[in-house]
């Protein structure tokens, strides 16, 4: 059974107490509140994308429900954090819901846990807390998770100072340091600007920047970033550690983004030559 059969199944012993255990709950009772008839066994049954593979398949979709939980309530959490919840933000988590393909019982409790971070009494540090114990350190998945919460924040088009105070937060009680979050947002906001670029030299200028990479760096060290970001982003690993089945569309997502600012890049040093 997936993660999400386990969860609308109600094997709450199964999925987890605590914090992220009561707001999950409280997002599948609006669920089941809202007149929404229970999914049926071939729904609940059904999985997406290839699964994950290898180690112990509970823990796995474990911080699997931890992730789709933690994401979506953080991700209003985070919109509300200036005070107000902007149409591009709003849009967004409707991008990350449709990226993920979700059913739409999975969908109207995604939008449940997106209007219960924007509550006053949403228990921000104690969510994020029990998701990097549900997380055990898995660096790349966590990684991840940050990358999306920053793309919220993003959506406008830069972060607002009170956004990005909570995710400074948020990344230091993840194990980021200033400089790693820094640089994690320089990398998505080239890549913001590299989908939208109007002029070559403004593109190849991003590019280096969503590599990482200094524009002196040579093609040894263009490929060394590449191949980092690349093992970092790739779908299969991330569901493996836990990254949920329906996110798969957006890790692959990234890669190709990741690859075509490569690309950019490596054409560029060739004509250079």
């Amino acid at each position: 059974m997936s993660w999400w059969g386990k969860v609308i199944g109600g094997t709450f012993g199964f999925v987890m107490g605590g914090p992220l255990g009561a707001v999950l709950g409280a997002s599948l009772g609006n669920y089941f509140d809202g007149g929404m008839d229970r999914i049926t066994a071939d729904d609940a049954l059904s999985g997406r994308g290839r699964g994950a593979g290898g180690g112990d398949p509970q823990a796995t979709e474990r911080v699997q429900t931890a992730f789709f939980t933690a994401v979506f309530s953080l991700m209003g959490y985070i919109a509300k954090a200036d005070g107000t919840v902007s149409k591009n933000e709003i849009s967004l988590a409707q991008q990350v819901m449709g990226q993920m393909q979700l059913q739409p019982p999975q969908k109207k409790l995604a939008i449940s846990l997106f209007e219960q971070g924007k509550q006053p009494a949403f228990p921000y540090e104690q969510v994020l807390e029990q998701f990097k114990r549900e997380c055990h350190r898995r660096q790349n998945l966590i990684q991840m998770f940050l990358e999306i919460l920053t793309a919220t924040s993003l959506s406008d088009g830069e972060i607002d100072s009170a956004e990005r105070r909570v995710l400074e937060s948020i990344a230091t009680s993840l194990g980021y340091g200033r400089g790693d979050y820094d640089r994690l947002v320089m990398r998505m906001s080239a890549q913001y600007r590299f989908n939208t670029d109007e002029t070559p030299a403004q593109k190849l200028s991003d590019a280096y920047k969503v590599l990482g990479v200094s524009a002196s760096a040579d093609a040894a060290e263009v490929k060394k970033a590449y191949r980092r970001l690349m093992s970092q982003h790739h779908p299969d690993k991330l569901v493996s550690k836990g990254l949920p089945e329906e996110m798969m569309e957006m890790a692959t997502k990234k890669t190709q983004e990741i690859k075509t600012a490569y690309e950019s890049v490596m054409e560029h040093l060739t004509a250079s030559r």
